[in-house]
């Protein structure tokens, strides 16, 4: 997976990662990586899913997408779940 290609794609990403998240307003709450698997967990806060898919958009993000696959789950609060419920 790291070869000399998917180094430099996934360096330039990182490296433009904080600029592109204070473009689209998307925090990263936290960053984990379990080695021996090749996983990669991370938590963000966007102000919307728009937000957030603009941030993936983004060419220096989509081009890690030939190296590496990724799932991305929404999740609200337990409060915005139990807002919801009332409606």
């Amino acid at each position: 997976m790291f070869n000399a290609k998917a180094r430099k794609v996934i360096s330039e990403a990182i490296n433009k990662s904080d600029v592109l998240m204070k473009k689209h307003k998307v925090k990263n709450l936290g960053s984990w990586a379990v080695e021996n698997e090749h996983t990669a967990y991370e938590v963000y806060e966007a102000p919307s899913l728009d937000a957030f898919m603009a941030l993936g958009m983004e060419p220096a993000i989509m081009a890690m997408s030939e190296f590496s696959t990724m799932e991305i789950k929404v999740a609200i609060s337990m409060e915005e779940a139990a807002q919801m419920l009332k409606r």
